[in-house]
């Protein structure tokens, strides 16, 4: 009996442990479950600490904005203080800017860019390139960029004759004026004073007859030529039919349509480039080539008394002549000319590709209100030549005195700002005028080298600068 009741415990014992351990074992789960899940929110309060730090870390390293440029040497290194002064002045955005080559060399690598979906934020483009810049569908217009980013800018506080140039019909920028020039006739007093020739005006322009008797003095006091020019097509063709009301093209040189023809086969340019043909006879012209190299090179080889270029070639001027005096005037214009219209404009202007994100273009905006800014360019102006784009700039200038001291640096503005721009002498908008000018370029090779006759080169010029405007037209009309 006693051995049927020991069984009998030893059973009711199994039975109870058995009862037991399923609820022990729930309540080790559930305190694991318990464990694990503060472990999890742990976790997750870790991951939203992370998250946070990740986006201050984030907010904290400066958007990269991009511009791809043309300007090297001395100019560069203007504009890497002209960025770092603006990266200086804030830690949100910061510019990087890159060295592309001459003008059309950064134009064909942005339009590549573009095209790869690698388009830097801003580009500079040449004054010929405007109107492919403007109807490429590539690019944010400036007027609209700076009103998105909340600049409400004053655009008539800027000069006129150089902020028209990259407007649209409707009066609207598109670009931003950066590097903007108007040729100018420099020459060496030195030689001016040996041939017995007194100092040029600053204000009023001698005609181009009386240019041709001073010249012909240079040849005969020894000098072995007497002028040169640079960029031949926009000093000696664009600028000297606007600054003589000339057209250059119909539709009021582009303006008003696509289906403009260029006209500088007219008597008065014809004659002018036969006159300057003329003159290479007895070496009073001295043909040193299409762009700037050359021709500089002989003013500063004091082999021409007389150099016709852009206004920034001041900076360049003033750090390499060391032997002899220069200066500067207003050029020439025809005698029968009594009123000369304004001379137009050069250099380049930044354009906005369109494609990045929303928060890079008030990097954008606000880097290009920096370069508007009166300090910046006032140092523009000074260390390149280049004109101060903003009349504020311009009248600070003048009020502490730096055009008494320095008179050259204004003749370009005069120029340039002398009459109000008729609608032949605004400017030029042309599509593929970068081939154009280089058209006229290669016609006037031929002049110079005897092959053709002036009426020959420039009857050529247009037939085949037409050609080439029909094919814009039928791309973009």
């Amino acid at each position: 009996m006693r051995k049927l009741y020991v069984i009998f415990v030893l059973l009711l014992t199994c039975a109870l442990l058995f009862s037991c351990a399923p609820s022990e074992e729930s309540a080790q789960v559930a305190e694991l479950k318990k464990q694990n899940a503060a472990l999890q929110a742990e976790i997750d309060e870790l991951k939203n600490k992370i998250a946070e730090l990740e986006k201050v870390i984030a907010e904290a390293k400066p958007i990269t904005i991009s511009w791809w440029h043309a300007m090297r040497g001395a100019r560069g290194k203007v504009v890497d203080n002209m960025i770092k002064a603006f990266n200086d002045s804030q830690s949100k955005y910061k510019v990087v800017a890159t060295y592309k080559g001459a003008y059309d060399e950064v134009v064909n690598a942005g339009v590549a860019a573009y095209r790869a979906k690698k388009q830097p934020h801003i580009l500079q483009s040449f004054e010929v390139g405007t109107q492919t810049m403007m109807l490429s569908g590539a690019i944010y217009p400036v007027y609209k960029l700076m009103k998105d980013s909340g600049y409400n800018i004053d655009w008539s506080g800027y000069l006129q004759p150089v902020l028209s140039y990259y407007m649209n019909a409707d009066g609207n920028l598109m670009s931003m004026p950066f590097n903007s020039s108007t040729p100018v006739m420099y020459y060496n007093v030195d030689l001016f004073k040996k041939a017995g020739i007194p100092p040029l005006s600053k204000d009023k322009a001698i005609t181009w007859d009386e240019l041709g008797e001073i010249t012909g003095k240079l040849v005969k006091s020894g000098v072995p030529g007497g002028m040169v020019t640079a960029w031949q097509s926009w000093t000696q063709v664009e600028n000297y039919s606007a600054i003589h009301n000339i057209p250059f093209a119909t539709r009021a040189n582009g303006y008003e349509g696509l289906d403009t023809e260029l006209t500088i086969n007219n008597p008065k340019v014809v004659n002018h480039i036969a006159r300057l043909k003329s003159w290479m006879a007895d070496k009073r012209f001295l043909y040193g080539g299409q762009k700037y190299q050359g021709p500089k090179a002989e003013f500063m080889a004091q082999n021409a008394g007389v150099y016709i270029d852009s206004i920034s070639g001041i900076a360049k001027l003033k750090k390499a002549v060391k032997d002899f005096k220069w200066d500067v005037a207003p050029l020439p214009v025809e005698s029968w000319m009594k009123k000369p219209q304004n001379s137009i404009i050069g250099g380049a202007s930044l354009w906005v590709f369109n494609g990045h994100d929303k928060k890079d273009y008030k990097g954008v905006a606000a880097f290009l209100k920096h370069l508007a800014k009166t300090d910046m360019q006032i140092y523009w102006h000074k260390e390149t030549g280049y004109f101060p784009i903003t009349l504020n700039a311009y009248e600070t200038l003048k009020k502490q005195g730096y055009y008494k001291e320095n008179p050259y640096q204004e003749v370009g503005i005069k120029q340039m700002t002398r009459r109000t721009p008729t609608k032949i002498s605004r400017g030029l908008r042309l599509g593929y005028f970068i081939q154009i000018r280089n058209i006229i370029n290669e016609e006037f090779e031929l002049v110079w080298n005897d092959t053709k006759t002036p009426q020959a080169a420039l009857d050529n010029a247009v037939k085949r600068s037409n050609k080439k405007l029909r094919e814009f037209e039928k791309i973009y009309k």
